[in-house]
């Protein structure tokens, strides 16, 4: 049986080294980053490992030989220096006015001013900063090397807040614009964060920095291959399996359709969220580990203020510069992309086109259910039943109390926040039957003014016609001139067509019709 302790929330390489948890060994890359390069930046979903990889190459570039042993870097490294280290978290703190980030700032400002003796702490941030770069070169004889980690925190909680956002910008931007400006005195500098905040933004004055975001030489940097879990926890695949009571070739797909699936770059191999299999690893029990922990609400916000279409989400197509550009409200796929609710699927080479979707099914399943109090009439705490109830409805044959339950998910919708009707006809429809969909069969199609759709359970079909300000009627009538219902002609299961209008003055289910 496995005897490892995992390194679940363990973020510091020091501790984790010292304590004896397990550690996926990744030094190999950190040595070619180091060898190779000076300023980089690396843009990964939350609970990802990037505080531990930024950790360790603290611990490295300290000369922290003994916390190595038995790691790739131990046979590469032969000099082991002590680097002078400015680490920058600012990941711990609420970013709610000018002032929050500034007193992070100077939390971590006075500490280095201290032990550099830097007699300027009556300055302007990057002030402060370039002369503590300055004295800690002088002092130490050795180049200093940069860490910050969650660069984009302060941005990331101030979305819709546009003069926060361009208050946080204006203090951010000369404080990094330090790094290119003492070139000559540092020796490494890498930034981490969920998202890129473009070339017009904080790093518009550090233009020297590498991007290894999409850099097919550095997927693996952070989270887990398949080579790397074959390697490592052979053991504790064979008792997820025993406990589980799966063959291990199953335990190994549903861990692979359940966590797997990140493409940082076209064309690479699949890599698995650390953080899940981990604490599968750990319980041995699958879940929703990732989720638990907390989605973003400014994904939602994004998405609800730019009016985006959630059907074409899971199939979209966009370019690399999309990808890698600062999001606006009109455009949000780069921050979903980005926060690792969508990764690549498809790359176009001739067209540079890249098709997104979801990774994994913990993320599919997870993000939906994520989403729907924030389009549906439901209360949170009651999401999970409702749609659970509305599964039973459909896999027992009651299609009419299966359309008043779907009533009550459309009502008491404030009218100021429904833009366009229609398309939010279209996301609640979508949200609610990709969640049926994880239990039934279900197919879904939109076009103008229309919604068909398909479901399927052993004994029953549906097939559904949903139109806005026509009549259930005429929808009933699509179902039958279109012969939406063909492919079931010879089923043995019972057939229900429904006919469904939408209402545009009650913001409802109007009428609907079962033949």
């Amino acid at each position: 049986m496995s005897k490892k302790i995992y390194p679940i929330g363990i973020q510091n390489f020091k501790s984790l080294r010292k304590d004896g948890y397990f550690y996926v060994d990744k030094t190999a890359l950190v040595y070619q980053l180091v060898r190779t390069g000076r300023y980089y930046f690396l843009s990964r979903p939350r609970r990802f490992g990037k505080s531990l990889l930024l950790s360790t190459i603290e611990a490295y570039l300290l000369g922290k030989k003994e916390l190595f042993e038995g790691l790739a870097i131990e046979k590469l490294e032969k000099d082991w220096i002590q680097y002078p280290i400015l680490h920058l978290d600012l990941n711990a703190r609420k970013y709610d006015t000018p002032q929050s980030l500034l007193d992070e700032l100077n939390k971590h400002l006075e500490f280095w001013e201290q032990k550099y003796h830097s007699p300027y702490g009556d300055r302007a941030p990057e002030e402060r900063f370039y002369h503590i770069v300055r004295l800690a070169y002088e002092q130490t004889g050795q180049r200093v090397v940069v860490l910050v980690d969650e660069y984009d925190k302060p941005m990331l909680q101030a979305i819709g807040n546009k003069a926060l956002q361009d208050e946080f910008r204006n203090t951010l931007k000369p404080f990094y614009g330090v790094l290119k400006t003492m070139d000559g005195c540092i020796k490494f500098a890498m930034l981490t964060g969920v998202t890129k905040f473009g070339k017009v933004s904080v790093f518009s004055d550090l233009n020297n920095l590498k991007d290894i975001s999409m850099d097919k030489r550095y997927v693996s940097l952070c989270g887990m291959t398949e080579q790397e879990i074959h390697r490592d926890f052979e053991e504790d695949l064979m008792e997820l399996a025993e406990t589980q009571g799966m063959t291990y070739e199953e335990v190994c797909n549903k861990l692979k359709e359940w966590y797997d699936g990140y493409h940082f770059a076209p064309n690479t191999e699949g890599i698995y969220n650390p953080f899940s299999l981990l604490n599968t690893f750990d319980s041995m029990t699958f879940g929703n580990y990732w989720f638990e922990t907390g989605t973003p609400t400014y994904l939602v916000e994004l998405l609800k203020r730019s009016n985006y279409d959630l059907e074409t989400m899971s199939r979209a197509v966009t370019s690399a510069d999309v990808l890698n550009s600062i999001y606006g409200d009109d455009e949000p796929l780069p921050v979903i992309f980005q926060s690792g609710y969508l990764t690549i699927k498809d790359y176009d080479e001739e067209f540079g086109d890249y098709t997104l979707g979801y990774p994994n099914k913990e993320v599919e399943e997870g993000f939906v259910k994520f989403l729907l109090p924030y389009y549906a009439s439901v209360q949170k705490v009651r999401e999970d039943s409702e749609i659970k109830n509305l599964v039973r409805e459909v896999r027992g044959g009651a299609p009419d109390a299966f359309l008043h339950r779907l009533q009550s998910f459309f009502a008491d919708t404030p009218y100021e926040l429904i833009r366009d009707q229609e398309l939010h006809y279209q996301n609640v429809l979508y949200i609610v039957f990709r969640l049926i969909g994880f239990y039934v069969k279900a197919e879904y199609h939109t076009s103008q003014g229309r919604i068909d759709l398909v479901l399927q359970t052993d004994k029953y079909v549906y097939v559904m016609e949903f139109k806005l300000e026509g009549t259930a009627e005429e929808a009933l009538r699509q179902i039958e001139e279109k012969q939406y219902a063909l492919p079931f002609a010879s089923d043995s299961r019972k057939l229900f067509k429904i006919g469904v209008n939408f209402s545009a003055q009650t913001r409802n289910i109007e009428k609907w019709l079962i033949a």
